[in-house]
């Protein structure tokens, strides 16, 4: 009888400071991590901003994909940073995709500048 190996499932999560400015972080436990950046046993970065508000986790999977999911997001713009925490996509690497190529993440065909413009206006 063999068994395989237990698979750690990754969060990626967007946690707000008392500024406005999104952190964005990864871990195995949200709720855990989210109490250790509130009592100043987290991230550096968030020592000193609170009060802290968890904006946005998500599962994304194995740790490998995690990390390229925390690359790829910590890229973004506030704007599109804003954007993630309000739609809170269900698929978050498509989203992410749609979003870095400037594409309708509907529909997949290339969006104009008046176009990304124009959604971004009416999404604040």
């Amino acid at each position: 009888m063999t068994t395989e190996p237990h698979e750690t499932l990754w969060y990626l999560y967007l946690i707000r400071t008392a500024s406005g400015a999104l952190y964005t972080g990864i871990t195995t436990d949200v709720e855990r991590r989210y109490q250790q950046h509130q009592t100043g046993r987290g991230a550096k970065a968030l020592r000193g901003k609170g009060p802290l508000q968890l904006a946005f986790s998500d599962l994304v999977g194995e740790q490998g994909q995690a990390l390229r999911l925390e690359h790829r997001i910590k890229q973004l713009n506030k704007k599109q940073k804003e954007r993630l925490v309000a739609e809170k996509p269900a698929l978050l690497e498509v989203w992410l995709e749609a979003i870095l190529s400037g594409k309708s993440a509907v529909s997949g065909r290339r969006l104009s500048s008046t176009q990304l413009s124009a959604k971004q206006t009416t999404k604040q």
